[in-house]
């Protein structure tokens, strides 16, 4: 399976409590929710073409559990593919505490994690994805188990609160694979492959 990630981020890479004011408040984050005021037809429709492909999904602890707590959940509403993906897929957490998942299909990986990824990654099928997830996001950018990011990104700087990519973190050099659209929200929506370290040179004058 190729291992995909699609992230929510605003234009200055903050991912922290998108959701609503009380998703997540680590650090002192006061400024969650900001992602609503932009969702649109256009995102939506995106969003379930994304998770209609999906044959299993890798989430960090604390994302599992927001999803757990809300799509879990929640009754079927019938017409959305993201429900039914997220309810009738195999689902993984990669945690170093223990957890009891009550959310069906629910695997929890132990020993080494990235033996675990890369055995999901060898088995066959189309894409085991990751939304949100941040730490895990950042750790699998960092032992190079990422195929694609899908990078969506919301017009509102929030000014604080945790980010994508760390201050201080791997190099990594980006290939656009696709550029989806400018929603009318302004969101843009961008795919990039790992395409290994950056080069580096001096400007010259031309």
């Amino acid at each position: 399976m190729k291992l995909t990630t699609t992230t929510m981020v605003t234009v200055d890479g903050v991912m922290q409590g998108l959701g609503g004011p009380d998703e997540d408040r680590r650090g002192g984050f006061e400024r969650g929710g900001w992602v609503t005021p932009y969702i649109d037809d256009e995102i939506m429709g995106y969003l379930n073409k994304i998770y209609g492909r999906a044959d299993a999904f890798l989430f960090g602890r604390r994302t599992y559990e927001i999803f757990a707590d809300s799509w879990g959940t929640w009754d079927d509403p019938g017409d959305s593919s993201i429900w039914t993906a997220l309810n009738t897929k195999p689902k993984y957490v990669a945690t170093t505490t223990p957890l009891d998942p009550k959310w069906a299909d629910t695997t929890v990986l132990s020993g080494d994690l990235a033996v675990a990824v890369g055995e999901l990654k060898a088995k066959a099928g189309g894409e085991l994805e990751v939304h949100g997830s941040g730490v895990l996001v950042r750790w699998l950018l960092e032992n190079d188990l990422v195929d694609e990011l899908n990078l969506l990104t919301i017009p509102v700087v929030v000014g604080q609160g945790t980010r994508l990519f760390p201050d201080t973190g791997p190099d990594i050099a980006l290939e656009l694979v696709g550029s989806q659209m400018v929603t009318p929200s302004g969101v843009t929506i961008q795919t990039y492959r790992p395409s290994g370290r950056p080069q580096y040179a001096t400007a010259t004058a031309t």
